[in-house]
């Protein structure tokens, strides 16, 4: 079994049009979307229509959660950009999506954590940046997580990790959005250094599920000035360069 595991598409249309396309070469058996997927300055109109039109099991992310949950005073930048280009059949299909999903009997995906869509899972915050998390840790957090593969996104980093007893985790990294600072659970930066496109596929072999993370060229400076044009300094900079704007 094959799965192309994608992530944090963050309304980059064009970003997603090239793992779309990459998706046509390697032909999995099943795509699923891991959330956040239209928040942003970008296109995300037009996100919210290939996804509806796509059979891919999709589960609901922090982000997409704001969009149904608050007040258009209430959102940040990024969300209210978002929530303003949406139309209201874009709202009804987030309102549709659950908060995690079995895929098959043995993978289970969520956007984070298995009981909260705004923390990391494999990572930690120290010193303004991330590192990865004890694998006792996490494996004490998915305590009760019948699944021997696990799929979260959220941090917008590509890893894998090895639990006790073959179990493993897998984050694809974000289709869209390459870098981002944030305040929360203290200032720090997430960058995956470079801009590519990014999503993963999970193959199930005689010795397991083995683990590809891609990365793709799409024109992103095309998308950088499209954030610069909406006032949105920070993405263009994240977008082009795969490093966020502020360093913490």
């Amino acid at each position: 079994m094959r799965i192309a595991v994608i992530a944090d598409i963050h309304g980059n249309f064009d970003a997603l049009e090239a793992v779309v396309e990459d998706l046509e070469r390697t032909r999995p058996d099943l795509v699923v979307n891991l959330g956040d997927s239209l928040s942003g300055p970008l296109k995300p109109r037009e996100t919210a229509d290939l996804l509806m039109a796509k059979d891919w099991l999709t589960v609901r992310g922090n982000h997409d959660r704001y969009l149904i949950e608050r007040p258009l005073d209430q959102l940040g930048a990024s969300d209210r950009a978002a929530a303003e280009a949406m139309a209201p059949e874009h709202f009804d299909w987030l309102r549709s999506l659950p908060f995690s999903l079995r895929a098959a009997e043995d993978v289970m995906l969520f956007h984070a954590t298995p009981g909260d869509d705004n923390t990391y899972l494999m990572e930690q915050v120290r010193g303004g940046r991330s590192e990865m998390r004890p694998s006792t840790e996490v494996a004490a957090d998915l305590a009760g997580i019948e699944a021997g593969l696990v799929l979260c996104g959220h941090s917008h980093i590509a890893r894998v990790m090895e639990l006790p007893h073959g179990r493993c985790v897998f984050n694809p990294g974000s289709v869209g959005q390459p870098a981002y600072d944030d305040i929360a659970p203290e200032p720090h930066v997430m960058q995956a250094e470079s801009p590519h496109a990014r999503y993963g596929l999970a193959e199930r072999g005689r010795a397991g599920w083995r683990f590809s993370c891609i990365a793709l060229r799409y024109d992103w400076h095309a998308a950088a000035a499209l954030a610069r044009a909406r006032g949105r300094a920070d993405w263009a900079h994240a977008l082009s360069t795969g490093l966020a704007l502020k360093p913490h």
